[in-house]
Order: C-alpha cells, then sequence, then structure tokens
C-alpha cells in the first residue's frame, strides 16, 4: 500500500476546504454492489449499456455526475434504486429528487435514457426521504477513501439511527472529488459538499444545531454556486447561522482579473415569500492559504490549489415582499 497518504498531507498543511465543492447540474446515482474498480463504471456488476451510456455523456461533456451507490442493504434486496437529482433554475434551495425502484440494474440505462428525452417512467415511486447523505468510500480509487470514509460511515450511519431520523438516507459512494478531505460527503438535495468529518461535526450537520464556526473546519462549500463563489457564500453562512439552510440562494461571476487574482461576484438570497437580499464582494487570491500539494495518494506531482478571500463585502439590494406583491 502506498505509505503516502494525500488527506494527512492536506491536514498538516491546513489547507483550507472552502471553494472545493463541484458544481454539477445533475447528480445520477445508481445502487450497485460493491466491490467497485478504480473507474467505478467499469465494474463488474455494471451492465454493458450503462457503461455505453455513461461514456457518451462524457463524450459529450454534459454536465452531469455520475455515482454509485450502496448501503448495507445492496447485497441483500433484489431491486436497484436510481436516484436523478436535477438542480432547479434561477434563486434554488438544491436540487430536485426523482427517485426509481428497478427490479434489476440492467434496466438503468433505459431509464436515464427516457429520462433525458423527457419521458415518464413507471418505475418512478415516491417516498418520505428528505436527504441523502453521500461519503466516498471509493477505496480503489484511492486509500484514503477507504482508510478514512469506511470507518465514517459505519459511525455516521449509528449516528442517524441514533437520531431516529427516519427521513435522512446514507450511502456509501463512488469517487466525487476530495479524496485529500477525506472523510468527504455530499449533502443531497442541497448539494453541500463537506470534509474532514468526525462524529461530532456530522451530528451538528445532521442538526443544523450548535455552532456554526465548527462548519469552519469542514466545510467545502454548496456545488449549486461557482468554486470561488463559495468562500462568499461561507461568509454569509457564519454571519446568518444555520437559519442559512433555510435560504434559497443564486450566484454569479460579474468580472475576473486576467490573472485570476481578483473577482467581483454577486449572490443573491432569500426564503421564499420573503425579503430578497442581493450582494457583491470582492474576492481577492489569498496567497498564505493557496497551497502546493498533491491532490491524490497516487499524484505523480504536486498542484497549485488557489485559494480567495473576501476582501470588500457589500448590500446592493433589498426587495421587500409585501402582501400585494405575493397576489
Amino acid at each position: 500500500m502506498n505509505k503516502f497518504f494525500c488527506a494527512n498531507n492536506s491536514r498538516e498543511l491546513e489547507e483550507d476546504m472552502i471553494g472545493t465543492a463541484t458544481k454539477y447540474e445533475t447528480y445520477i446515482l445508481v445502487e450497485c454492489p460493491t466491490p467497485w474498480g478504480y473507474e467505478a463504471f467499469n465494474s463488474k456488476w455494471v451492465p454493458d449499456n450503462l457503461k455505453v451510456l455513461v461514456t457518451e455523456v462524457e463524450k459529450k461533456k454534459l454536465p452531469m455526475r455520475f455515482l454509485l451507490i450502496a448501503n448495507d442493504e445492496t447485497h441483500r434486496v433484489k431491486e436497484t434504486t436510481l436516484l436523478i437529482y436535477q438542480q432547479q433554475e434561477g434563486l434554488s434551495s438544491g436540487y430536485k429528487k426523482q427517485e426509481f425502484k428497478l427490479p434489476n440494474i440492467e434496466l438503468v440505462a433505459g431509464v436515464i435514457n427516457k429520462w433525458l428525452a423527457g419521458i415518464t417512467s413507471n418505475y418512478e415511486v415516491e417516498n418520505h426521504i428528505t436527504r441523502d447523505i453521500l461519503i466516498c468510500t471509493h477505496g480503489s480509487h484511492d486509500q484514503c477513501c477507504a482508510r478514512y470514509g469506511n470507518p465514517f460511515y459505519f459511525h455516521g450511519q449509528k449516528s442517524i439511527d441514533d437520531l431516529q431520523l427516519e427521513n435522512v438516507r446514507m450511502w456509501r459512494s463512488s469517487h466525487f472529488g476530495g479524496h485529500r478531505f477525506a472523510p468527504t460527503m455530499i449533502d443531497l438535495p442541497q448539494g453541500r459538499y463537506y470534509g474532514r468529518l468526525d462524529q461530532n461535526s456530522f451530528m451538528a450537520i445532521l442538526t443544523h444545531q450548535g455552532n456554526i464556526e465548527e462548519l469552519l473546519k469542514v466545510y467545502r462549500g454548496c456545488g449549486i454556486l461557482p468554486n470561488s463563489l463559495q468562500v462568499l457564500e461561507r461568509e454569509l453562512m457564519l454571519q446568518l447561522g444555520w437559519d442559512w439552510f433555510n435560504y434559497q440562494l443564486k450566484g454569479k461571476i460579474l468580472e475576473q482579473s486576467l490573472d485570476n487574482n481578483t473577482i467581483l461576484s454577486e449572490l443573491s438570497f432569500g426564503k421564499p415569500g420573503e425579503d430578497l437580499y442581493t450582494y457583491q464582494a470582492k474576492l481577492i487570491k489569498d496567497n498564505l492559504k493557496t497551497k502546493s500539494l498533491k491532490s491524490s495518494c497516487n499524484a505523480e506531482r504536486e498542484v497549485v490549489f488557489v485559494k480567495y478571500t473576501v476582501a470588500n463585502l457589500w448590500l446592493i439590494s433589498h426587495k421587500v415582499v409585501t402582501t400585494s406583491s405575493l397576489v
């Protein structure tokens, strides 16, 4: 086994994780028994028609992420869960979920093709699950995901059970980026990424309680926003506390310097039926936090990861929602 652990190295260098949540319009999650190969969709349980579909989507460079998922029941049940999370347009709290229960994994590609064509499938179901939590345990892709992801999944599932959170479901997941932050996690439907988790921080995320500043240690960003804007989102989150997770967001980059050292960004947020706020911020490259390091355990060379900080932040718009405006 490789004696270099990228997660240990990132911790030792005190790399700031913010701005590392990957932005995708769609997540397609396919339940599939482990073990998974280095390239997840080349695993032995993945049928050829699904492999072909994933390859075609990747060639077209569509903003979609295919992931394999599994839980403790996957090897026992005679059905396959397919989850499709599609980002909502405009001001958004994240992604809209569609769930399908299929007799076998061979039918997955056909259902996805129908979905891509806008055709309804008879396999779609509804349930009471409101959060799907993905923990990367893809050890064949990076050893840190096995070393830190697997035990965290086990203890995290126990935390969910102890809290009796019937609306929360936890999955093992194939690689979604950020091995060096293992154990790493995506919280859907909001699309928030976390890393270097422990059970205390996980309990806070599950319940949205405790000291919000604890998220500074584990928060990677919200995946519905461009990477550089995620540092602005974290700044506002720390100001507004746990109530921030009830807001809908929309962000964009307004200007960017040629050397990428300075960015003018804008972030709008509000709750449904309530006031809408729009902030602008000047983001500048943070030379102290910008690090050169290996992104994975098997990386041959180091990569420079540029980090930004909020230099200026100002409110540019506050739209007051009145009773008449809702009519």
